[in-house]
């Protein structure tokens, strides 16, 4: 189940944060993370099964006067991957972003660890920032754009 976000989700988080680190986030990206959910999030959502917990969380935060969406803080539960839980999560805010109708366009900020998993849902890489998050652990700029006049997107997600 995809749910939003509450006060008492924030331990659980902290530990599926850990749980990718280091091999998807940097140890210094958790002050970030904590930073984010205290001050900076939007929208934010959590994957939750009612016997496993939380498996995994994704956020949207918007740009440009509304008129950019980025897809924030992805992870999911190391033992869970490959499952289908990130791409639900991925296609949840996706369908969100594609209802709201002054955004424009949708980016995410990666690494190269996860930079192939978004070009699977039409995402492209835009830029590179080599050590940007941490040494060796560069910025992957993807965008993903509305069909301008149709406001059509996401085609190869749904």
């Amino acid at each position: 189940m995809i749910r939003a976000y509450q006060e008492e989700d924030k331990g659980a988080l902290v530990e599926l944060l850990k749980l990718n680190t280091p091999k998807y986030f940097d140890p210094s990206e958790l002050s970030e993370f904590m930073t984010y959910l205290d001050q900076e999030r939007e929208d934010y959502f959590v994957y939750e099964l009612a016997d496993q917990g939380i498996l995994g969380a994704g956020g949207i935060n918007r740009f440009d006067n509304g008129k950019t969406g980025r897809i924030s803080w992805d992870f999911v539960h190391p033992q869970f991957h490959g499952k289908g839980i990130g791409g639900q999560l991925l296609r949840y805010r996706l369908n969100l972003l594609k209802e709201d109708p002054k955004i424009e366009k949708v980016v995410v900020r990666t690494a190269q660890f996860t930079c192939r998993y978004f070009e699977k849902f039409g995402f492209e890489l835009m830029r590179v920032e080599e050590d940007y998050w941490s040494k060796g652990y560069h910025l992957y700029y993807m965008e993903y754009q509305y069909l301008s006049e149709t406001n059509e997107i996401y085609e190869k997600v749904t």
